[in-house]
């Protein structure tokens, strides 16, 4: 046993001359029994392998030099398996504990420190103090070109043995590992770390830091907006980790949160000196559609779009731009002072305090129609300075209209002071009072009888509302649509919008309407229908509608008449149906409500009832003739006859008895 460790010592000289390894000279070894059964089971087990364990420490895992000493023929072998003090001067437990050493424990998955023994362009032999060197490819140091023989290096043990016998290492897989434990642990420190910025994503940057990307959210870079991160790419900046997610190991950095701080701190004195009406300096910030958001060194503040400008300001950036540097004024904050209401108009004078001296009512202005309502529009005469003009103001009309019907924004109007209260800084203004009221000469343009074309504005149940002119009104009721036709709603008749011919029948000037009527520019037909639709005269008639009532039933020369449904019977007893076309018997004819009643029952009983006084005639005539031959005959009858004249009286008394109780 003693000879195949002294052959396992001559081995060693080689290889640390491979490694490049100091030499230290070895006076004296002395090794019991127990040691030499170690190393003999140490040898045994790396048998088949041509690399002697190197000694290195258990925690740094760093090379130690084996001693090597030039082989000596007289070595005294004798002593160093006595357990004496050797040449080496080391006691037995101190030289064990030396050999102990070169044995330490290196595991799989673990990450070690190593020094770089040697590389070419393809390979890197790192040394871990194991008993074998393991090898990385040259790819995993990309990062460090300047990566040279001696450096130390941490490497990633993923396999103490491969199937070749061969150490595996990485150092790409170290470098993640230990970059995952320094960002744990700058973020339990909340150290400051730098960082590299990659590229832009989605909602704000990629970060490099210590190998792993980090997102940076855009809200994160900066306490104001960031309008362009395009500006931040490839730039080396100073973060904190403010999120890690240890399941996804993903990794949130912030920038903003370096200088929080700092502004916090500026924040609170801002905040503490902040009083109604200061007037401070500050950036704008943001700009949304209901006003501009100003930074006053830390602190946020919002002007509000009705305090930009003391005229009308359709969007604020009409009246301020991004990063432009104000003044404005503090108008209110609430009691933590978290919202400040600034103003900027408010540093300026109030337009009516401007406004001409010598303006009064009944005065005319020019001005721009700035907004629009339902009820009126509002024109600018001066900068800040605006009247209402109400919709019943804009026209001597008397329909109920929107002022888009008069007006558009923009329009350059003239109009008429009405009213002007300088305290309460209002104005009413109109337009109609710069044009004649038409109902001032009213007599005289329309004239009772004359004749105007109008345009239908309205319908109501009882008639249509026209209008001959602006601000000249009228009214046709149903009754004045037709002398004929019988009208239940005047949308039967006409359409809003369209032009209709009217007759002035009677005017109300203190109510401003006309009476109006279109069925005066036509003759009565009545007068004429009198004389033809006599009672009881018989025309032909078409019937145009049935319902329960009776029938409409047309007649010639365009009037209609009426049946009802005990007077629409046929003879035959069928039922009539529209369009029928039948005879009908005028019952009825009222000129002055324009009515006719008709009968079809009538026409044929009346027929019958003739037919029937003819038949009566007929047997009269025959029953006195029958009679006056009885009181001939009765001149020269016998006693013996008698009888024979009684039967015949009785005969002819019975047959009027029938005639009578048949009628």
């Amino acid at each position: 046993m003693t000879e195949e460790l002294k052959d396992q010592v001559e081995q060693t000289e080689p290889v640390q001359d491979a490694v490049e390894q100091p030499e230290t000279e070895v006076d004296e070894i002395i090794v019991d029994e127990t040691v030499e059964e170690e190393v003999e089971d140490s040898v045994d087990e790396e048998e088949d392998t041509d690399v002697v364990p190197v000694l290195k420490t258990k925690k740094e895992h760093k090379p130690v030099v084996n001693p090597t000493a030039e082989e000596d023929e007289d070595f005294d072998w004798d002593t160093f398996s006595s357990g004496a003090k050797g040449f080496s001067g080391h006691k037995k437990e101190e030289l064990t504990d030396l050999y102990n050493n070169t044995l330490s424990t290196i595991q799989d998955r673990e990450v070690v420190d190593g020094k770089v023994i040697s590389m070419n362009k393809r390979e890197v032999v790192v040394n871990i103090g194991y008993k074998s060197d393991g090898i990385v490819s040259l790819n995993e140091f990309r990062y460090n070109p300047d990566l040279k023989r001696g450096d130390t290096v941490e490497v990633y043990v993923e396999s103490l043995e491969d199937k070749k016998g061969q150490l595996t290492l990485s150092h790409k897989k170290a470098r993640a590992l230990r970059s995952w434990d320094r960002v744990n642990e700058a973020m339990e420190k909340d150290e400051v770390i730098k960082g590299y910025i990659k590229c832009r994503t989605k909602g704000g940057m990629i970060v490099d830091v210590f190998g792993i990307e980090a997102f940076l959210p855009g809200s994160q870079i900066d306490v104001k907006p960031i309008r362009d991160y395009d500006i931040y790419v490839g730039k080396n900046m100073e973060f904190k980790v403010v999120k890690i997610n240890q399941e996804f190991r993903n990794v949130v950095v912030s920038h903003k949160a370096l200088i929080e701080a700092e502004l916090e701190q500026q924040k609170k004195d801002i905040i503490g000196k902040l009083e109604k009406g200061q007037v401070l300096e500050g950036t704008v910030k943001n700009i949304t559609s209901y006003g501009v958001f100003i930074d006053l060194g830390g602190v946020d503040g919002l002007i509000h779009i009705t305090d930009l400008s003391w005229g009308r300001v359709t969007h604020p950036n009409e009246i301020v731009e991004l990063d432009q540097k104000i003044n404005v004024v503090i108008l209110d904050f609430d009691d933590d002072k978290k919202r400040i209401a600034l103003g900027l108009k408010q540093l300026t004078p109030h337009p009516w305090d401007n406004l001409d001296q010598n303006l009064k009512v009944g005065d005319s202005v020019k001005g721009k129609v700035v907004v629009l309502a339902d009820y009126g529009a509002f024109v600018e005469i001066a900068t800040g300075v605006e009247g209402l003009i109400h919709v019943s103001e804009m026209s001597w009309s008397q329909h109920l209209r929107s002022a888009q019907d008069f007006l558009t924004v923009g329009d350059e109007v003239e109009a008429q002071i009405l009213t002007l209260d300088r305290e309460e800084r209002k104005m009413s203004l109109g337009i109609r009072q710069l044009h004649t009221d038409p109902w001032e000469k009213i007599e005289s343009l329309y004239v009772p009888g004359s004749k105007h074309t109008a345009k239908v504005r309205n319908f109501t149940n009882f008639g249509v509302f026209v209008e001959i002119e602006e601000g000249v009104d009228g009214l046709i009721h149903i009754s004045d649509l037709s002398w004929t036709k019988k009208i239940k709603h005047p949308s039967e008749f006409t359409s809003i919008g369209a032009e209709i011919q009217v007759v002035v029948l009677d005017i109300d000037k203190e109510n401003r309407r006309l009476s109006l009527g279109h069925k005066q520019l036509e003759e009565n037909p009545w007068d004429v229908f009198e004389t033809i639709f006599l009672v009881d005269s018989v025309h032909e008639g078409t019937i145009v509608e049935l319902f329960d009532k009776g029938a409409v039933i047309a007649l010639p020369y365009g009037v209609e008449g009426f049946a009802t449904p005990r007077h629409l019977t046929k003879e035959d007893g069928s039922a009539v149906k529209v369009e029928d076309k039948l005879a009908f018997k005028v019952i009825e004819f009222s000129k002055s409500a324009k009515r006719i009643i008709l009968s079809h029952s009538r026409v044929w009983e009346d027929v019958k009832r003739a037919e029937e006084r003819d038949t009566k005639k007929s047997q009269a005539s025959q029953t006195t003739k029958a009679m006056k031959a009885v009181n001939d005959n009765m001149e020269k009858t016998t006693l013996g006859d008698i009888s024979d004249l009684a039967a015949l009286k009785d005969q002819m008394e019975k047959d009027e008895k029938d005639e009578k109780d048949k009628k």
